[in-house]
């Protein structure tokens, strides 16, 4: 049986949520290997609506064990409202069902001061984070100066820790004219929910290494989306890590070996939050009717997601990049009632045509997409179950876009629903 990694193979917010929750009634754990609690992710089952920012979606299912990986950065405060908000609708969470690797980062309330505070220096040029500290926690990692989880068992070397980073910190925001923060009090108020915090934390690698061997089968979970990645994205419009499976290994401590099949995720057109490039935006009314009906609204900010056609040369340079096996495209019932659907299939950039996304940021702003226009749907697919139940031309867009990104779908998502889920072909069997 194999194990499974999900990763988004766009700007994020491709339902991974809803994916990772049916996908996980095969697993039996479930690993967080990167991002913060900038990543929202909506669960709907039985009606009820769920949304994450940093638990797994394996919370919400009885008997899973989730992890929450050495590669995501954890802000304490955050994940303990988490658990209070998702206990309110019946989820028990404890330390039986859910682990925090001691070696991940912790977010502390200055990241989230110099995270907002640099947004505001740049002005026009902001980069369009959510202001929660992720970026500034992963500068610190990066840079030796960061606070892990496993600090919190040596007190006294924590405090030294932290009084250390603040020198640095502080110089940066009198720097950029906003309030300093007082290392002391930072100290005190993370001691004050460490007890809360340390029965959660374990030796993540470890465990995964024993479910491994004891043939249990692991569910990697992502966050944000391949254009997004640090590396591989629209840089500078990106987050601050790898979203691509092959950080699987890297955040989780588990060979990269372990992951068996890769599963991308896709919207049947595109979206993106905060600004950077977009080539198939629709700034008009098709741009206003894919949001209304597709609800694109950010989980954790409420921000209005930029809505567009589906862009196939950026999903295929996903699955490329990130050794994606299968894609898992979804939403596709929003594209319900439009008398011509879209996709991009190249771009134009001068006098050239390229079949990939250039790298350059003036030239990323400055490709024109090329469209091949299909005929739409006048059918509900909203719910539906069955591949043979689908209409025509709707089978006859997921076709398409199969062999414009040159790879599989594998499994089709007609609503938030759990169930509404059509599988053609289960990950987990490789």
């Amino acid at each position: 049986m194999a194990n499974v990694a999900v990763v988004g193979a766009q700007w994020g917010d491709e339902g991974k949520g809803k994916i990772v929750d049916f996908l996980s009634n095969r697993a039996d754990v479930v690993v967080r290997f990167q991002g913060g609690h900038n990543a929202g992710h909506t669960l709907v089952i039985d009606g009820i609506s769920y949304k994450l920012a940093l638990l797994p979606s394996g919370v919400v299912r009885e008997g899973k064990f989730s992890i929450v990986g050495n590669g995501v950065v954890v802000d304490p405060w955050a994940f303990l409202a988490e658990i209070e908000k998702v206990a309110a609708k019946g989820v028990k969470v404890s330390p039986a069902n859910l682990m925090l690797a001691d070696t991940a980062h912790v977010i502390l309330p200055v990241h989230s001061a110099l995270d907002k505070a640099f947004e505001a220096a740049k002005g026009k040029e902001a980069i369009g984070t959510t202001g929660r500290g992720i970026g500034p926690c992963y500068e610190d990692k990066a840079a030796r100066r960061g606070i892990r989880l496993c600090d919190l068992a040596e007190p006294e070397l924590l405090k030294s820790k932290i009084e250390a980073m603040m020198v640095h910190h502080n110089a940066l925001l009198k720097g950029l004219n906003a309030e300093t923060m007082d290392p002391a009090k930072i100290y005190a108020d993370l001691m004050a929910i460490a007890p809360q915090i340390t029965p959660f934390i374990g030796v993540a690698w470890k465990m995964l290494n024993e479910a491994r061997k004891a043939g249990k089968k692991i569910l990697f979970e992502g966050a944000q989306g391949a254009l997004l990645d640090v590396d591989h994205g629209t840089y500078p419009y990106v987050t601050s890590s790898n979203c691509v499976a092959s950080q699987a290994a890297a955040g989780s401590g588990l060979g990269f070996a372990t992951q068996n099949y890769v599963l991308g995720l896709a919207k049947a057109y595109t979206t993106r939050v905060g600004s950077g490039p977009f080539p198939t935006e629709q700034e008009n009314e098709i741009g206003e009717e894919l949001g209304q009906k597709g609800h694109e609204f950010g989980t954790n900010t409420g921000r209005k997601r930029r809505c567009g056609w589906f862009d196939a040369i950026l999903v295929r340079q996903s699955v490329v990049q990130g050794g994606i096996h299968g894609i898992a495209l979804t939403k596709l019932d929003v594209l319900d009632g439009f008398k011509q659907v879209k996709i991009c299939t190249g771009y134009k950039l001068g006098d050239k045509v390229l079949d990939y996304y250039p790298s350059g940021q003036a030239d990323q702003a400055s490709v024109e997409p090329i469209y091949e226009t299909m005929d739409g749907w006048s059918e509900t697919t909203r719910g539906v179950r069955s591949y043979a139940e689908l209409p025509a031309n709707a089978v006859k867009y997921v076709r398409r876009i199969e062999e414009l990104i040159q790879c599989q779908v594998t499994l089709l998502s007609t609503s938030p629903e759990r169930e509404d889920t059509i599988l053609m072909h289960d990950p987990f069997v490789g």
